[in-house]
Formats: C-alpha cells, structure tokens, sequence
C-alpha cells in the first residue's frame, strides 16, 4: 500500500482543532484518505493539517497515478476549502505493509530481528500499528538482551595492518541468535490480535463488493465471529501480478495542478528534503536493463512513470530508441518501485550515507 502525505498551514478560520476525517475509495479499489487538524495547544502552536492519501498497490489499472489521485481529491468540493489560502509546508511518501497476518515473515536473521510496520504489524481494520510496534520491540530487546549475555567473549579484532587504512577491520565475534523472539512473539497478544482480523483485508479480493464487502465482513468479525473462524483467507497472489496490460484500459485524465490546492510533483519532492551524494554507488538498479522497454513499456505502458511518488523513473528517446531514466537523486525511499514493478526488474537497497528526504514532523 501505497501512501502520501502533506503537511499545511491552512487559514486560522478554517482550523477546527482534533477534527479528524477517514474518508474510503469506492468499492472496486482499496484504500483511503485522512484529515487531520491539529490542536493549536499542542507542540510549538502553530495551526496545521496534516493529509493524506493512502492507495493499496493490488490495483490492477497501470494508468493509476496516486499522485495525481492525491492532488485531484484535495480538490473535492468538502475537501478544497481547508486547503485554500494556506501554505504548503511538507510532503513525503511511503509503502506501507498492511498484509497482516498471512504477510508476516521469518522474523530473525543472524544478528537481528523485524519489528513493528517492517514486519507487518499493523491491524488494518483498526487502521492502527503503533501499540503492535512497541511490543514487539519490547520483545525482540528482552530477547536480544537475553541473547547477549549468553555470547562468550568476543575475541579481539586484529589491527589493521596499514596504518593509513581508515575502515575498522571486520567483526569476527560470535552473533547472537535472536530465534527466542519468534517464540514470543507468537505468544504474545499482538500474535493473537492479527489472527484475530485476519481475514480482513482478504475479504475485499474474496467477496465481489470490494471494499464494502471488507466493511460488512469486518462488522461479523467484530460482532460476530471475534475472529473465530475455522478458515483463513489468502491474498490470492502478490501485487505486481494483479496489474493488467495496459492494452485493457483507457489513459487517466487527471486535473492540471492549479497551484493553490493541487501541486506537480518536482515542486511536491523539493519539500522533502532529500538529498543523496552524487558519487554514491547506486541504490536503484535494474536486473536486466531491456525489461523495462521490452516489458514494461510495451505491454503496460511505463508504469514506473505513475507509481513512483517523487519522479524516479522517466521514458526518454533518443536516436529514434526508448530506455527508462533513472533519477536517483529524486529518490525518497517509499520502496513502491520494488513492489509494485509488474517484471520485479527494479532492486532498491539501502543507500550509502544515510542519504534520502529530510522530513520534520511527518
């Protein structure tokens, strides 16, 4: 899932202070909106709303542009009047894991552990991870502590042999083995809270109303079943394989940005902040560099172009050729382009240096 999110100073006549909206898509397609209006009281005083547009990558039209979405829905007549006047102060994106209970994977590796949104702990019908992420921290430092004192003394590293050499030499110490918070982890009540809306979030692929039917579903969990049954629903795939060619739809027409309200997307990411040295190996490569015009331009037109939140990828010509531009310095690190690539072409690693967006506040 996919989301955006922009901070704004509307017009002090406007604030309604702890007004909060939820609004949801239609019934063929997943995912939501959020309107927040900050209590002035709160933090440095100042009146801000913060937004949002929240659009799940298990779509399967490659002329969807969440972007554009966002933008087009900040112009609704219910919407438009909280925005107009005010200044626009932040913007950032990001992917997010809502697959719940059946997304959750192995939990430790040599030296670590997932905790929180990383491995998938939100509960979606509650719209809420943050009490999920705290536990499971706690858990995975109880069991990490508990790891560490059981590693014999590590012996030490052998100095450099050069004295010019600047990097430290390698870890050759025993790792701990975090396995123990797995274990917990299942028996804590975060385990117990997903399996219990599990089938939630499936129920929009499995009943043929879509997103009402999840609502009417999660109304028997609530109600009914608490989360009971003696079945467990699948996702039915992952979301790069439910995009359909392009050959099947028509192209979107999305509003022109008007500046005030609705923003293009270059002036969107200059709020971020973000930031990468230039002569920094890259953190965005492809697997095989003619998939992108071969596939993924030919059977569904460059969707690169539409899901990347920050302008990343581009389709340039040259000499009469296509080939995708990859604009890595735009990059604010939302992992969408490694979801949600129909060929699973693009690899995106943890940049050199910390480099990415500068968000405060977000």
């Amino acid at each position: 899932m996919a989301g955006r999110q922009q901070h704004v100073r509307p017009l002090v006549s406007l604030v309604r202070p702890d007004s909060c909206w939820h609004p949801c898509f239609s019934f063929s397609r997943w995912g939501g909106s959020f309107l927040y209006h900050l209590d002035p009281s709160e933090g440095d005083g100042d009146t801000l709303v913060i937004t949002g547009y929240v659009v799940a990558l298990d779509y399967s039209n490659p002329y969807l542009n969440p972007f554009k979405m966002f933008q087009q829905w900040k112009t609704h007549p219910s919407i438009r009047p909280t925005f107009e006047g005010g200044e626009r102060l932040a913007y950032g994106a990001r992917a997010l894991n809502e697959g719940g209970f059946q997304s959750i994977p192995k939990l430790t590796f040599p030296g670590g552990a997932l905790v929180g949104c990383a491995a998938g702990f939100l509960n979606v019908p509650k719209i809420k991870g943050t009490h999920t992420a705290m536990k499971s921290g706690m858990l995975a430092a109880e069991s990490a502590f508990s790891a560490m004192q059981a590693l014999p003394e590590p012996a030490e590293a052998e100095e450099a042999a050069a004295e010019e050499e600047e990097m430290p030499p390698p870890f050759t110490g025993p790792v701990a083995d975090l396995g123990p918070y797995q274990s917990a982890l299942e028996g804590s009540w975060v385990y117990e809270e997903l399996h219990s809306v599990r089938n939630v979030r499936p129920a929009a692929h499995a009943t043929p109303l879509g997103m009402w039917g999840t609502f009417l579903y999660a109304g028997v969990v609530h109600y009914v079943t608490r989360g009971r049954e003696w079945f467990t629903l699948s996702h039915g795939g992952a979301d790069h394989e439910r995009l359909k060619p392009a050959s099947e739809f028509s192209p979107i027409e999305y509003p022109k940005p008007d500046g005030e309200v609705s923003f293009d997307l270059l002036s969107s990411v200059a709020l971020t902040g973000t930031n990468h040295e230039g002569n920094q190996p890259p953190h965005l490569t492809l697997k095989d560099d003619a998939v992108p015009v071969a596939r993924n331009l030919a059977v569904f037109d460059g969707p690169e172009q539409r899901f990347c939140p920050a302008g990343v990828y581009e389709y340039l010509e040259e000499e009469g050729e296509r080939r995708l531009q990859i604009n890595a310095q735009n990059c604010i690190h939302c992992k969408t382009c490694d979801i949600k690539c129909p060929s699973q072409n693009i690899d995106w690693v943890v940049p050199e240096g910390g480099g990415g967006p500068a968000y405060a506040g977000m």
